[in-house]
């Protein structure tokens, strides 16, 4: 039997090569941002002056050294009393002119040996005493002003930093895809 001829067909896949290399990741985080302000805090303080206020009328006044207004009411508010005391004087002196007969003194040269010109005495000084000088004392409180400082913060994170490097990616075409097909030897002597 005669044999058929065949055609052989062979096929050859592609192949694709991949040289891949994997990329990187580089992070920083930087540190968050602080800032810190403080200012100082302020004292004002004002010492306003005490008042020392010094009566001495009274003692001037114990002196003799008064105002003279303040002597001459003095003098006025006591005259009425003197000139009673002198009016009571010379009633005594008349009543024992009067009883020249009662009794055996001799009135009259006694009352002239006793005429002596006086002027009374007037109490125009005040009185004296331990305490005629007054003194007051006002004072005064500090005044004292405070203004607090302030803490002023501000602060904020910073983002990380992050960067990528690639990697290497290398596609080629390692084996290309081929069909052969090889024919039948044929016998063309016959």
């Amino acid at each position: 039997m005669p044999s058929i001829p065949q055609i052989q067909i062979s096929q050859q896949y592609a192949r694709i090569g991949i040289d891949a290399d994997l990329g990187r990741y580089e992070m920083k985080q930087p540190r968050p941002t602080f800032e810190l302000e403080q200012p100082q805090a302020t004292m004002e303080m004002r010492q306003p002056l005490g008042e020392l206020e010094i009566d001495q009328s009274k003692a001037w006044d114990a002196l003799g050294r008064a105002n003279i207004l303040v002597v001459m009411n003095r003098i006025y508010s006591q005259a009425r009393d003197i000139a009673l005391q002198g009016i009571a004087k010379i009633v005594e002196d008349g009543n024992r002119m009067a009883a020249i007969n009662k009794t055996s003194a001799d009135a009259i040269p006694e009352l002239a040996s006793d005429v002596t010109v006086s002027f009374p005495d007037f109490q125009y000084a005040g009185e004296a005493a331990f305490d005629n000088v007054d003194i007051q004392y006002t004072a005064r409180k500090p005044e004292v002003r405070i203004t607090p400082g302030q803490i002023k913060l501000n602060t904020h994170p910073n983002p990380p930093e992050v960067e990528y490097f690639r990697g290497k990616l290398d596609i080629y075409m390692q084996q290309y895809n081929k069909v052969e097909i090889t024919p039948p030897a044929i016998d063309i002597r016959a």
